[in-house]
């Protein structure tokens, strides 16, 4: 028997590089801070063809950068859908009324899911923040997944509300505003549920 081999232990997957977490948050705004701005000094034509453009290059970025194809083909599908509201009513507050909808679908699956047992969160980023398959029967790690599903849910009421309030008022600069600080809030929940999940590992 060699005494001498090495053992290897398996490592814990690695989390998203925090300069790639930004970057994807930077990539899916852009599309409606080109919309913004380009309604703000031109018109909702203007608005409409520079969020297209936008969301093109987007979507030639991410398969650049070897991202999920899926992921780069629900976004550019996603402001395509806006875009298409927003030209059929004619109203530059159409192209958020699909993103004011989100939330609340957000929400009936977020609290549905802890009410089943398997917290939105938990499906989602368990792999990634390297626990085990049976996190479930885990009272720490489901309390986390807990938690941290209805921290989301919070956020999309919050969210929510927010998105109708400005809706109704037709005031669109307002409405990409809180459409685009969603971004990083969610990414400081999956960052705190991944950093708790490893902590309580390692405890």
């Amino acid at each position: 028997m060699n005494t001498n081999q090495e053992v290897r232990v398996p490592s814990e997957p690695a989390a998203p590089p925090r300069k790639n977490r930004w970057e994807g948050i930077v990539v899916t705004a852009a599309p409606t801070v080109a919309f913004v701005a380009a309604n703000a000094v031109g018109d909702l034509t203007a608005g409409l063809v520079t969020a297209a453009v936008t969301a093109i290059a987007a979507f030639a970025w991410r398969l650049y950068r070897r991202q999920s194809l899926r992921q780069a083909v629900l976004g550019l599908l996603l402001v395509a859908a806006c875009a298409a509201v927003a030209a059929v009513t004619g109203e530059a507050r159409g192209f958020f009324l699909i993103p004011a909808l989100i939330p609340f679908a957000v929400i009936a699956v977020c609290v549905t899911t802890v009410l089943i047992g398997r917290p939105l969160t938990g499906l989602i980023l368990n792999r990634v923040a390297g626990g085990p398959a049976d996190w479930r029967s885990v009272p720490r790690l489901r309390r986390i997944y807990t938690v941290s599903t209805l921290a989301c849910a919070a956020v999309n009421v919050v969210n929510g509300a927010l998105q109708v309030i400005y809706y109704r008022g037709n005031q669109p600069l307002v409405l990409g505003a809180v459409h685009i600080a969603t971004g990083p809030v969610f990414a400081l929940i999956v960052a705190v549920t991944i950093a708790c999940v490893r902590r309580s590992r390692r405890g």
